[in-house]
């Protein structure tokens, strides 16, 4: 079932709804963490590893493993952009996703990200464990 995207009067937020890898060890404790932070319940949290309607949300397994994704009021951020979005989100880390973004340091994290993404879908996904070829 696809979410409402109009604004949630009660907290005027759209919903955020963030795509993560659930089987992935690392991926999962840094997700665990935000979904305990005040705000997490404002936001909609997808694991990749166990749902099988990413196509509802325009959204193929294989990309969906590649890179971190987040869909905002129907706009789709990705890498580090993506883990902005969240922080924006949570009060605990909304300092920190207004100094990157003013400072324009999200594509220098990104670059950082893109490098670990590579490497985990790598180490994850040999020998086409997660139905595609890494």
């Amino acid at each position: 079932m696809k979410p409402d995207y109009w604004m949630n009067t009660k907290t005027g937020f759209t919903p955020l709804i963030v795509f993560y890898d659930g089987a992935c060890p690392l991926c999962r404790r840094e997700i665990d963490h935000y979904m305990r932070r005040q705000g997490a319940e404002h936001i909609t949290w997808i694991d990749i590893a166990e749902n099988e309607t990413l196509d509802s949300y325009g959204l193929d397994r294989q990309s969906a493993m590649e890179v971190f994704h987040v869909l905002d009021n129907r706009t789709w951020y990705l890498g580090a952009s993506a883990f902005s979005r969240i922080w924006i989100r949570l009060p605990a880390y909304k300092w920190l996703a207004t100094i990157l973004i003013n400072l324009r340091l999200v594509p220098v994290l990104d670059s950082v990200y893109r490098k670990f993404a590579g490497w985990r879908i790598r180490r994850r996904c040999d020998n086409e464990s997660c139905g595609f070829t890494s």
